[in-house]
């Protein structure tokens, strides 16, 4: 359950069966960032905070089903309106015609994934204390029981009953349970990995951070809770069953682990089918399968001695599999009550793109993303390879050892050899996953290999500074020679299939020509659909009428990843334009679609929509409500709600959905800011400064409420005292261009305007691409006499912000060149 704080989660130690994670929500009521934008900033603004509301997992607490629970068949398995639902039934009822299945299963990552506590399961010590970055744990055993001494929930010291084991190898988690149902992951996690490893030690997950109990990180608070964040990924039909009103849980499973059921869907039908009659079995080609996993059924992989590379013996023409097993190995958010997979991901899950902070430019893994938006990236995803063609489902190993796996489609005598490595036979260099899928450590000890299986370019490390393999060997050489390394043995022209780099890194820095090089992504249907789904999105922050036919486009694509990117960039635009654009799909068959049109749909008034897309935005929004009650245990899940509201002018369910994410977590930024923001325009400016004040104390040096206050003080007429909260602000986040630029504003109209110029040169070598730094360095370099500099400003200013009527104005005043009118 480990996870970086960045990401403000958690995650099992099993990597088999490591648990979906929290995927950011697009911010529906956030400030565009300052890119392309129409306009330019002149003065000191109120900010809205651009803080995404974060989808995280689902989870469950210990016991039994009671109840069927019904579960959305897949395509390959209809089932007539007239059947029930089918139930969840146990790995034992499989047991009996599926041996060889169940034997394979039974010591696998996924049967270990959960257990009760016991002399058995426990791989841990208990004995002897840990004492690390500020905190202490000591383990011991009370009449068989497990226990931990360590800080509690109050920050004191008490003794704490181990119920649980999370995980099996290369590390194991311990759950606490609280009386409200609540589950909770210790920190203090067992390292299983031989001693000569450097295992068989306790360690703490967040090594070098002091978290106390008022930390989001601590393990007694929501971050650190199974019951979201991890259940539904370790044990097999498990119901949350949370309660709004006492703000408790009682979660159930049908099974504690990952059993037959969690990824063949409830049984129930096919032990029906079994014990039926020939003719009713021949009559039921589903064999009463919900989820049919037999992609793979009756096709193999036809050699090519001469490029070395197979093809499909039958084009792939569905991904059940790889969207099954997508439900756990992907960073995705909630969307559904049930969450267990029904072939479809995106029928319960909202699935992350390579957006900034998870993935690099260029599509590596950086944050903890698990597999699924990797492995899309691939050239195997696109030629229809699938997971089990090179993992053994039931016991989760891969299907063969080192090169023998990759050899098993592609032909030896073209890739493993020296020429083709560039190492010595035999040598680790000589591995295809040390080059094709280089690991990174999570959870601290947990090596995970990159599922992108990209060819290693060390020639986009020069110039867009992402990772490249090579280094894992030979940093001490450095990109350029192993660039020119790969170069002299494969020749200059640069092959790979993940071609999309510079238009991320455009987008990501604001650079010129970053619009541009976006939609040209977008439309390029020889790139991998997730990265051009990622470029759609991300036109939301260069929102203008030139984005809107690639946007359009994508509206109508039949991959719902890019209708679902389309949607969130139509966020940026007025609602009189997105407001028709998104309103046929309301009705999308898929269901992430969905939830996402009734997010842009939300906020827009009757106006610009006729009857029938009236009724459209009506059931989108009450899909998106849906979506947002089976994530109710989380802030984010109210805070987003309360934005909606705020476009739709209802501040009084506004800020009652602000105040319950306060509720749940009392140091939630985003609401706080949000709250406030709302009172200010409601005329309510005192209600904003307390709340800022109480935000304050809940977080004392987060940088928005330093921000927030300074911009209260302005309002205020306290400009002096407003300084100082500007100040500290910037400081608590020199890298936000944002607070550097308001900061400045306030010290130059307080008649320090060199110091404003220094500041804002400062900031500009972060952010050599921000508009407000250009136009503010611009108009203090004109100020100051200095023509040609300000120009050279008002000119950068221009390519980043083309579509700015003032930036034109200041670079024509400045003597620069005429430019045409945009249309």
């Amino acid at each position: 359950m480990g996870r970086s704080r960045k990401s403000h989660g958690k995650r099992s130690g099993k990597a088999a069966a490591a648990p979906p994670s929290p995927v950011p929500a697009p911010p529906p009521a956030a400030e565009p960032r300052h890119r392309h934008l129409w306009w330019l900033p002149l003065g000191v603004a109120v900010l809205v905070l651009v803080l995404f509301g974060i989808w995280w997992l689902r989870a469950p607490a210990p016991g039994v089903a009671t109840a069927p629970v019904a579960t959305a068949a897949s395509a390959a398995a209809p089932a007539s309106q007239a059947t029930p639902p089918a139930h969840y039934v146990g790995a034992q009822a499989c047991a009996s015609c599926h041996a060889k299945e169940t034997q394979a299963w039974q010591q696998s990552h996924h049967a270990l994934a959960m257990q009760v506590a016991d002399d058995k399961t426990i791989e841990g010590h208990f004995e002897g204390t840990l004492k690390a970055d500020g905190s202490t744990a000591g383990f011991f055993k009370r009449d068989h029981a497990y226990f931990v001494k360590t800080d509690g929930p109050d920050g004191k010291p008490g003794e704490f009953e181990v119920k649980y084991t999370f995980g099996v190898y290369p590390l194991q988690q311990y759950l606490v349970a609280f009386p409200d149902g609540r589950l909770q992951a210790l920190r203090a996690t067992w390292d299983a990995r031989p001693s000569a490893e450097g295992g068989q030690r306790w360690f703490n997950l967040y090594p070098g951070e002091h978290i106390d109990a008022h930390d989001t990180l601590h393990w007694t608070r929501l971050n650190q809770n199974w019951n979201f964040m991890c259940a539904d990924c370790h044990s097999t039909n498990v119901q949350r069953n949370y309660d709004v009103a006492s703000n408790t849980f009682k979660s159930t499973w049908s099974e504690i682990n990952v059993a037959c059921e969690a990824c063949h869907g409830p049984g129930s039908r096919h032990v029906e089918w079994s014990n039926a009659s020939g003719d009713k079995k021949k009559a039921d080609s589903s064999k009463g399968l919900t989820i049919a996993l037999d992609e793979r059924r009756d096709m193999h992989w036809i050699p090519n001695p001469a490029t070395g590379n197979p093809v499909r013996s039958a084009p792939l023409s569905t991904h059940r599999e790889v969207e099954t097993c997508a439900v756990c190995h992907a960073r995705r958010g909630i969307i559904a009550k049930d969450t267990a997979p029904t072939g479809r991901l995106m029928d319960t899950h909202d699935p992350v793109l390579l957006t900034e902070g998870r993935y690099h430019a260029d599509g590596q893994q950086l944050d903890e993303v698990y597999v699924y938006a990797s492995f899309l990236q691939s050239r195997m995803y696109a030629k229809g390879v699938t997971c089990s063609d090179c993992h053994d489902p039931h016991t989760g190993k891969t299907r063969a050892q080192g090169n023998a796996l990759c050899e098993s489609c592609h032909t030896p005598a073209v890739y493993d050899t020296a020429q083709h490595t560039m190492h010595k036979d035999g040598s680790a260099g000589s591995q295809c996953v040390a080059c094709h899928m280089p690991s990174k450590n999570y959870m601290v000890i947990n090596a995970r290999p990159d599922h992108s299986i990209r060819v290693p370019r060390p020639d986009l490390t020069v110039q867009y500074g992402v990772p490249n393999a090579c280094a894992n060997c030979h940093a001490d050489k450095g990109a350029p020679w192993a660039a020119d390394a790969i170069t002299k043995a494969h020749g200059p022209e640069r092959k790979g299939y993940q071609h999309f780099v510079e238009a991320l890194d455009a987008a990501r820095h604001g650079k010129p020509g970053a619009a541009s090089l976006l939609t040209t992504l977008a439309g390029d249907a020889s790139s991998p659909t997730i990265a051009r789904a990622t470029a759609v999105g991300e036109l939301r922050h260069y929102a203008s009428p030139d984005a809107v036919p690639a946007i359009q486009a994508a509206l109508g694509d039949a991959d719902p990843l890019m209708r679902e990117a389309a949607l969130d960039a139509l966020l940026a635009f007025p609602t009189e334009v997105r407001g028709p654009l998104a309103a046929p799909l309301a009705d999308d068959p898929v269901l992430a679609v969905r939830v996402k049109a009734g997010r842009v749909l939300a906020g827009v008034p009757d106006a610009p929509l006729d009857a029938n897309q009236r009724m459209a935005r009506d059931r989108a929004f009450a899909t998106y409500r849906q979506a947002q009650d089976a994530i109710a245990d989380r802030p984010e899940s109210h805070f987003d709600l309360g934005l909606v509201y705020v476009e739709r002018g209802d501040t009084a369910a506004a800020e009652q959905a602000f105040r319950q994410a306060l509720k749940l977590q009392p140091d939630f930024v985003p609401a706080y800011v949000n709250l406030a923001d709302m009172y200010r325009a409601m005329g309510r400016e005192a209600d904003a400064g307390k709340l800022i004040d109480e935000g304050l104390k809940a977080v004392p040096g987060n940088a928005n409420l330093l921000h927030a206050k300074g911009l209260a003080l302005i309002r205020q007429d306290q400009s002096k005292e407003a300084l100082t909260w500007l100040e500290r602000a910037h400081r608590a986040e020199p890298a936000n261009a944002r607070f550097a630029y308001v900061y400045g504003v306030a010290l130059n109209s307080a008649g320090q305007g060199e110091q404003a110029r220094k500041l804002w040169e400062e900031s500009l070598r972060t952010s050599p691409y921000d508009p407000s730094l250009l136009f503010a360095l611009a108009g203090a370099e004109r100020d100051a006499g200095n023509k040609d500099q300000a120009r050279g400003y008002a000119e950068r200013l221009v390519a980043v912000a083309p579509r700015s009527r003032e930036a034109r104005e200041l670079l024509q005043s400045l003597g620069g060149d005429s430019l045409p009118a945009f249309r």
